[in-house]
């Protein structure tokens, strides 16, 4: 994306932020409220058989319905193609639970608006802040994700992340509808040459929201591809 000096801001980048969410109406509200905060918000609906599609557009979103559910991956790329037609130049994408916080989007902007910008800005969380057993498990999956890729990637699951239109572009032909797809787009960065940030974050996660986490990756490895 080709983002503006300071001395031409007609020239900056149109940023949004993308929010896919699963049943997620009661928290959707103060999500897309406070992302509003910085930047407009587009909301994907993944088959809630709940009220988060119209709790998100009394917050002020632009909403996209899908059904039925069809998981994380699939619902980011719906996304991203109403981004791109829309005309912008990179997505911002946050999760739907709140365990991502929208005050800290300004970061993001902040690691974008450099010359030449990255493909892809991701939140990197701290993981001493997480449970013993998580943490062992992102760290050795750090690890080996960075081995196969031969490159340090602190972090390969944070959805918090800051999506150039190009590499939007390049994930546009994938089939991988869950939490997978996230990882697969940093791959596809690199293939392409792709520069990729890194900002600190903190994830407030809770224990309704790991539940929800553990049932829609149960759910979408029992789901045949298409």
């Amino acid at each position: 994306m080709a983002l503006a000096s300071s001395s031409e801001p007609e020239l900056a980048p149109r940023i949004v932020a993308l929010i896919p969410g699963y049943n997620e109406g009661p928290r959707i509200g103060s999500v897309v409220r406070a992302a509003l905060e910085h930047l407009p918000v587009i909301v994907v609906d993944d088959g809630s058989s709940d009220d988060t599609a119209a709790r998100a557009r009394e917050a002020g979103a632009t909403v996209i319905e899908r059904r039925p559910n069809q998981g994380k991956g699939a619902a980011l790329r719906a996304g991203f193609r109403q981004a791109i037609a829309s005309g912008y130049d990179a997505v911002l994408t946050l999760d739907a639970d709140g365990q991502h916080d929208p005050t800290e989007i300004p970061r993001f902007l902040e690691a974008a608006a450099v010359d030449p910008s990255p493909d892809l800005v991701i939140g990197r969380r701290n993981f001493r802040a997480m449970p013993p057993i998580r943490r062992l498990s992102n760290e050795l999956g750090g690890r080996a994700f960075s081995w196969a890729v031969g490159r340090p990637i602190p972090d390969n699951q944070s959805g918090y992340r800051l999506v150039s239109r190009r590499l939007m572009e390049a994930t546009l032909g994938s089939d991988e509808r869950g939490f997978e797809f996230e990882v697969e787009m940093i791959t596809t960065c690199i293939r392409l040459g792709g520069t990729i940030a890194w900002v600190p974050i903190r994830t407030l996660v809770h224990l309704c929201s790991f539940i929800r986490i553990v049932r829609q990756a149960r759910h979408d490895v029992r789901t045949p591809l298409a």
